[in-house]
């Protein structure tokens, strides 16, 4: 009886682990329909960028990535935009329903010195459940409109 406890344990444990593990997995879907899921893991090794937000006395740090990074490293294909690519946008999906739009040619560098950031750390700890997993920011933005917390999806469309 006591190993069938132990058992029920252990699953229950294994079974929210998992959980865990998918919650945090961000998908991305190119141009084309292709989708790849990207687990924290995967994220965590592209380069880090951090950024300073808000005025000096209440400033907050956010860590992550550079959006494009994610984006490239799931097969979009930033670099070369030109003629009907300039018409391509990314919609990045909440858990909430929340949806925002991006040109594509504001995350490319050549177009653009502004870094949108997808964040997983805040003030050097991991974004809590109402802001994360993972979290859009863009620190040169009037207006925090854009930056989606709660983000489970990112989605190349095409403006026709």
């Amino acid at each position: 009886m006591r190993s069938l406890h132990s058992l029920s344990t252990v699953l229950l444990a294994l079974t929210l682990q998992t959980a865990l593990v998918q919650g945090q997995q961000l998908a991305i879907q190119t141009e084309t329909g292709k989708q790849t899921l990207m687990s924290r893991t995967d994220l965590e090794a592209l380069p880090h960028v951090k950024v300073t937000t808000g005025p000096a006395s209440s400033s907050t740090t956010f860590e992550g990535i550079a959006l494009r990074s994610a984006l490239e490293k799931a097969g979009v294909d930033i670099a070369t935009l030109k003629g009907k690519r300039l018409a391509l946008c990314l919609l990045v999906e909440a858990a909430d329903g929340y949806r925002v739009v991006f040109a594509l040619p504001e995350l490319d560098s050549a177009f653009t010195d502004r870094q949108v950031i997808l964040a997983f750390l805040k003030d050097g700890k991991p974004l809590d459940d109402k802001e994360g997993p993972y979290r859009i920011v863009v620190p040169d933005e009037k207006r925090m409109a854009r930056w989606v917390r709660q983000v489970t999806k990112l989605r190349i469309v095409d403006v026709q």
